[in-house]
């Protein structure tokens, strides 16, 4: 059903497929091959205002919002049922769209039908409180959807990083404008598609591809927009939050991660070497939570360097479409070209190349944007390539000695996403979590997440949390309701 085979994508505006205002369109290519895989129809204010329009009137007008929460969250079961019977033809669509694996898009997917699940069994649990106050008087508290919310996702993991917010949204009852990345929006538009056979009501969800300095602003400066959830980079992160400060709405916003890995004496090599490669040559290291950042003991980095090396070197890279294809390309040719700027940096820096850093030697992979699995070692902690968000798959490697200058060196960066840490002691796993300066901490795995657990970052990482149970709180507003209920005393000889 939603195979690219070069067909042609519009927007998708009150429940229909639409072109753009001004015809606009662009030829989107398979990041592996170079090869054309669909025409698409590029929006701008106007189209912006237009998806605004009709969330507005929708919300006002369909009933999605006063609709019992029993009623969304079949309609949301709905759509995950669908989601899951097309789920092998939209993973395809996502690994040509993006270039990750197949296997990746596959398990991309069923987190998207166990996020529609979960946050669909949380529809009708929406609750206030009673509250007691003095007097005859009963006070209790409502919570109510926002309105129309505005989602802009990114190029990464196009469908679950977009379905993270919007699900929750939907939930609650308000209206959504989704802004996908103009790189990879393929399966939100699919996604879409399913939601509308579901039942979700003409402008309840829209989507508009755009580039985000007209169509993102567009959105977020909207008088109708209620509410941002943005997840991209710290730049335009700042900015969105600056329009959400001046328009006063809430804002949530994931801004990517420096994420650090300790790894203790005593823990498991074997285990932890293949967690790590795992936790940054997945999905090319193009995660916001990419462990980016190894941390180990001075007697065991010898023999896990070499584990992590011979690692990188097996790594088959390729088509994300072939069969045993273990690291795709990088999304775009700007990307790629960033990525090695970062490793020779950090080897100008005084970094010891120990794997990859440079492009694949093999002919057929020459028109892909790939770049080989990086391990540096030694990297100083000023270079940009310790510093910064690389978001390839390059790890940086750094030995220590006492435990206090592990986790010294683990907080030492502006971000705050994700931790990690691999050891066989309790106390240490536990001590250690609790000073490590992250939203959000694995001990011996990779960083990882589920639709139930809350996933946020402290610092320059973000504000708020996406998932979770308490999730419909950042997509519903809380309203006071206090009732006198004396009753009158009747005058006397009446």
């Amino acid at each position: 059903m939603a195979e690219a085979n070069g067909s042609a994508y519009q927007l998708f505006i009150d429940g229909a497929e639409i072109p753009a205002s001004r015809g606009e369109r662009a030829t989107l290519t398979d990041p592996a091959t170079g090869e054309p895989i669909a025409d698409l129809a590029i929006g701008g204010r106007e189209d912006a205002r237009h998806a605004m329009e009709a969330a507005e009137r929708a919300f006002r007008e369909s009933g999605w919002a006063a609709e019992d929460g029993s009623a969304r969250a079949r309609t949301l079961r709905r759509l995950a049922d669908l989601l899951e019977a097309e789920a092998e033809s939209i993973a395809r669509l996502e690994t040509r769209n993006m270039g990750k694996p197949l296997r990746e898009s596959r398990g991309d997917l069923q987190y998207v039908v166990r996020t529609l699940e979960y946050v669909g069994g949380l529809a009708d649990k929406i609750q206030g409180e009673t509250i007691p106050v003095p007097g005859p008087r009963l006070a209790y508290t409502l919570r109510e959807p926002l309105g129309v919310t505005v989602h802009i996702a990114p190029w990464n993991y196009p469908l679950l990083l977009a379905v993270r917010s919007v699900a929750p949204a939907l939930a609650a009852g308000n209206a959504v404008v989704l802004k996908p990345a103009s790189l990879t929006p393929l399966t939100a538009i699919a996604f879409a598609r399913l939601a509308h056979r579901a039942g979700i009501p003409k402008g309840i969800l829209n989507v508009v591809v755009g580039p985000g300095k007209s169509v993102g602003e567009a959105l977020a400066l909207d008088p109708r927009c209620r509410s941002i959830s943005f997840t991209g980079s710290g730049e335009i992160g700042l900015r969105i939050a600056e329009i959400a400060a001046q328009r006063v709405i809430p804002v949530t916003l994931e801004l990517g991660g420096k994420s650090p890995v300790i790894v203790f004496p005593d823990a498991d090599l074997d285990r932890a070497a293949k967690g790590i490669g795992h936790g940054i040559f997945g999905n090319a290291g193009q995660m916001c939570w990419a462990a980016s950042r190894l941390i180990v003991h001075e007697s065991v980095h010898a023999p896990l360097l070499e584990k992590l090396r011979a690692i990188a070197d097996a790594t088959k890279l390729g088509p994300g479409l072939e069969d045993g294809i273990e690291m795709g390309p990088l999304v775009s040719a700007d990307q790629a070209v960033r990525v090695l700027e970062y490793v020779r940096s950090a080897v100008s820096d005084g970094g010891v190349l120990v794997a990859g850093g440079d492009r694949p030697a093999e002919p057929r992979l020459a028109h892909g944007h790939f770049v080989r699995p990086t391990v540096l070692d030694q990297v100083p902690g000023e270079s940009r390539a310790v510093r910064e968000e690389i978001f390839g798959p390059v790890l940086s490697v750094v030995s220590f000695k006492e435990i206090e200058d592990a986790i010294r060196i683990a907080n030492d960066t502006r971000y705050g996403l994700f931790a990690a840490m691999w050891t066989k002691d309790l106390a240490t796993a536990h001590t250690v979590s609790r000073r490590l300066e992250a939203g959000m901490v694995s001990i011996n795995e990779a960083p990882n997440t589920f639709p139930q657990t809350p996933f946020g970052g402290f610092k320059e990482s973000g504000i708020g949390f996406e998932q979770g149970t308490k999730v419909l709180e950042s997509y519903t507003r809380r309203k006071n309701v206090i009732v006198n209920v004396a009753i009158p005393r009747k005058k006397a000889g009446a």
